[in-house]
C-alpha cells in the first residue's frame, strides 16, 4: 500500500457554519462585490457583501416563520442561477439542510428524493418542476410545502416578525459537525444514495484549497468565475462556496449550452468545468479557425506547437525553448490562441476540470495557448475535492496532489483511498452501504483505480467495477480508451464493450454541432441523420482514425477492434448519461444489445 498525506493548513472550529461568512463578510467589507447577478434586461448588477447579507436574512427570517426548524429538509430544484446560492445560504442560516435535486430529474427521482430525505419543503424554479413535484406529493406526507423560486420575495416577506437575535440563535445553533447539506448521487446504478455533507467537510474542504492549493486563482485581485454546471452537483457546489469564502465574484449562468455567449459578457478569470467542455471548447475552436479561413493544416500546426511549448514548460525548458518553436508559438498566438482566448472571455488563466480525466493532449494544447487547465479528483463523498494540480505545482496527466489535510493512498488491488476531514460521515439511513464505502480506519473506498508517483500526484486509471474481462481473460480499462475517444470533434459519447467477449468493441455516437460542419466539408446531404451515415465510409474513415489513436494507449489485446455508430446519442433527456455527464452503462448495454451483438456477429 502507497500513501500520501499533506498537513492541514487551517482547521475548522467545532462551531463553524457555512452562513457565517455571509454575516462576517457584510460587517467586515460590506460594500465588497461578491456576485453579480443578471438583471431584467439581461445585463449584469453587482451584488455587495451587506446586500447579499440582506437578502439571505429575510429569506431565512421568511423560512423560520414559515415552519422550517432546525434539522429540517429542504431540498431545491433548480437550474444553477444566484437565487440558487441565496436559497442554499438562507438555508443554511436557518439551520436547515439543503437537498440539491437536479432540474431535469424525472419524477420517480424526485419522488425518492424528496421521500428518503424527509424534506418538509421544496423551492422550485419553473411552473414545470413545481407540477412535477404536485404529481407525486400525494405520496409524500412529510411534504409540507412547494414554493416557487418567484414567490421568494414573498416568502421572505412573511418573516418580517423574526427578530435578528432571533435569526442569529438558528445559525449559531448550527456546529461544524452537524449536518449541511444531503447530496444524491446521480445513480449509474439503482437508487440514488444520500451523502451525508456536514458544514466541517465543506468548509476543510474549501478552506484548505483555497488557502493552499488554489490560492493563486481564488485569492487573486479582480479574481471572478461563472458557474454554469448544475449546482445540484458537488463540483461546483464547492466552487459556489469557494468563492463566498475567498471573496472571488461568482455569477451564475443557467444554460450550459450556451455558455458561449454568457463567457465574452461576464469575462471571468477563471473557470471550471468537465473535460467534455474542453472537449467541445477546442472542437469549436478547430472549426470556427476554419470559418474564418485558417486552414486545418495551420490549425493542426497551432495545436502541435501548444503542445510542445508546453511540454517544454513541464520539462523545466521553457527559458530555453528553441527560437523556431518560440516564433511558431508567437506566429500561432496571434492567428489561433488569442481567439481561442477571446470566446471564454478574454481574462480566464485558468481552469479546474474534474469528473473525468482530460487527457494530456487536451492539457498540454490549453497550457501552451494560454489557459491552464488544472485537474482534481474527488468525489460527492469526499465533499468534491479530494486533490488537484496547483498552478505553481501542475503535471499534466495527473490529477494533482492531496489537499491539505487530505492522505491518499493506494490499497494493494490499485483502488484509490481517501481519508481527511473533507470525507462523509456515511449514506442517508442506509448503514449498510455506508459501510461498504467506509472503513474501520475512516477510509474512503472510492472504487476507482489508480496510482502515486514518487512526488504524490495521482493518477486515476479507471473504475473497479468497469472493468471488463474478455474471453480471453485480458483486464481492460475502459475509461482510457473512452477517454480518447471523446477528444475527437466527431465523437459525442461512446462506451467500450468486450465482456466475456473475444475482443473489445465500442459504440459511438456522434456530436450533432460537429456532424453538421462535417456533413458540409463531405458533401452529404444536409438532412442525413446520424442513423443516415451509420455505415457511410468517409465518416467511417475519419472515425477509424480516432479509434486508431485511442489504441495507442493500450495493448493490442486491449485494443478497440470492431465499432458501431448509433442513431441517436446519449444525453441527459433520454437518460443515457447521468446530469454529471457518466455514461449508464448497464441501460446502454440493455438497449443497444441488438448493436453490441452486431459487433460480434
Amino acid at each position: 500500500m502507497r500513501e500520501y498525506s499533506v498537513p492541514a493548513l487551517v482547521q475548522i472550529a467545532d462551531s463553524a457554519c457555512l452562513a457565517d461568512v455571509v454575516f462576517g463578510r457584510a460587517a467586515e467589507q460590506p460594500d465588497k462585490v461578491i456576485l453579480r447577478k443578471r438583471d431584467a434586461s439581461g445585463g449584469w448588477q453587482d451584488v455587495t457583501a451587506a446586500q447579499f447579507r440582506d437578502e439571505v436574512a429575510a429569506l431565512a427570517k421568511g423560512l423560520i416563520a414559515a415552519g422550517i426548524g432546525v434539522g429540517d429538509r429542504v431540498a431545491l430544484m433548480s437550474a444553477t442561477r444566484y437565487e440558487w446560492t441565496l436559497t442554499d445560504y438562507a438555508i443554511w442560516a436557518a439551520g436547515a439542510v439543503t437537498v440539491p435535486i437536479y432540474e431535469t430529474s424525472s419524477a420517480e427521482q424526485v419522488e425518492w428524493i424528496l421521500g428518503d430525505s424527509a424534506a418538509v419543503a421544496v423551492i422550485a424554479e419553473t411552473a414545470r418542476h413545481a407540477e412535477l413535484i404536485g404529481s407525486v406529493r400525494d405520496r409524500l406526507p412529510g411534504l409540507d410545502e412547494i414554493w416557487r423560486i418567484e414567490g421568494l420575495a414573498e416568502l421572505a416577506t412573511g418573516g418580517k416578525g423574526i427578530g435578528d437575535a432571533q435569526l442569529e440563535q438558528r445559525r449559531t445553533a448550527r456546529g461544524g459537525d452537524d449536518l449541511a447539506t444531503i447530496v444524491y448521487t446521480s445513480g449509474t446504478t439503482g437508487r440514488p444514495k444520500g451523502c451525508e455533507t456536514t458544514h466541517r467537510n465543506l468548509l476543510s474542504d474549501v478552506r484548505n484549497a483555497v488557502q493552499g492549493s488554489l490560492t493563486e486563482i481564488f485569492e487573486i485581485d479582480g479574481g471572478s468565475t461563472l458557474l454554469f454546471m448544475p449546482l445540484a452537483h458537488s463540483f461546483a457546489r464547492i466552487i459556489q462556496v469557494g468563492c463566498l469564502e475567498s471573496g472571488a465574484v461568482l455569477g451564475h449562468w443557467p444554460e450550459a449550452s450556451r455558455i458561449a455567449e454568457g463567457l465574452p459578457e461576464f469575462q471571468p478569470t477563471f473557470l471550471l468545468a468537465v473535460p467534455r467542455v474542453f472537449e467541445k471548447v477546442y472542437n469549436s475552436a478547430q472549426q470556427q479557425a476554419a470559418a474564418s479561413g485558417v486552414k486545418s493544416k495551420i490549425f493542426a500546426a497551432a495545436t502541435d506547437t501548444a503542445i510542445a511549448y508546453s511540454q517544454a514548460q513541464a520539462a523545466g525548458t521553457a527559458g530555453r525553448v528553441a527560437a523556431g518553436l518560440r516564433l511558431r508559438h508567437q506566429l500561432f498566438d496571434r492567428l489561433v490562441y488569442a481567439r481561442l482566448r477571446a470566446a471564454v472571455g478574454g481574462k480566464i488563466t485558468h481552469a479546474v476540470s474534474g469528473g473525468a480525466p482530460l487527457g494530456e493532449r487536451l492539457g498540454h494544447f490549453f497550457r501552451g495557448a494560454g489557459i491552464t487547465v488544472l485537474e482534481g479528483y474527488g468525489l460527492t463523498e469526499s465533499s468534491a475535492a479530494a486533490t488537484v494540480n496547483k498552478p505553481s505545482r501542475n503535471k499534466i496527466g495527473t490529477v494533482g496532489l492531496p489537499l491539505p489535510g487530505v492522505s491518499i493512498s493506494i490499497a494493494d488491488d490499485g483502488e484509490i483511498l481517501i481519508k481527511g476531514p473533507n470525507v462523509f460521515p456515511g449514506y442517508w439511513h442506509n448503514e449498510a452501504a455506508t459501510g461498504e464505502i467506509l472503513d474501520s480506519e475512516g477510509w474512503l473506498h472510492t472504487g476507482d483505480l489508480g496510482s502515486l508517483d514518487d512526488e504524490g500526484f495521482l493518477s486515476v486509471t479507471g473504475r473497479k467495477k468497469e472493468i471488463i474481462v474478455t474471453a480471453g481473460g485480458k483486464n481492460v480499462a475502459p475509461a482510457v480508451l473512452e477517454d480518447r475517444l471523446r477528444a475527437h470533434p466527431l465523437i459525442s459519447q461512446c462506451m467500450v464493450v468486450g465482456d466475456n467477449r473475444p475482443f473489445i468493441g465500442c459504440l459511438i455516437t456522434l456530436d450533432p454541432e460537429a456532424l453538421e460542419h462535417w456533413k458540409s466539408q463531405h458533401g452529404k446531404p444536409a438532412d442525413a441523420t446520424p442513423a443516415d451515415l451509420a455505415e457511410d465510409p468517409d465518416l467511417l474513415a475519419d472515425l477509424q482514425a480516432a479509434v486508431d489513436d485511442a489504441n495507442k494507449a493500450v495493448s493490442r489485446a486491449e485494443s478497440i477492434r470492431k465499432f458501431r455508430v448509433l442513431g441517436v446519442d446519449f444525453t441527459t433527456d433520454n437518460g443515457y448519461i447521468t446530469p454529471s455527464l457518466k455514461v449508464k452503462r448497464s441501460l446502454v448495454a440493455k438497449d443497444f444489445a441488438a448493436d453490441i451483438e452486431a459487433i460480434y456477429g
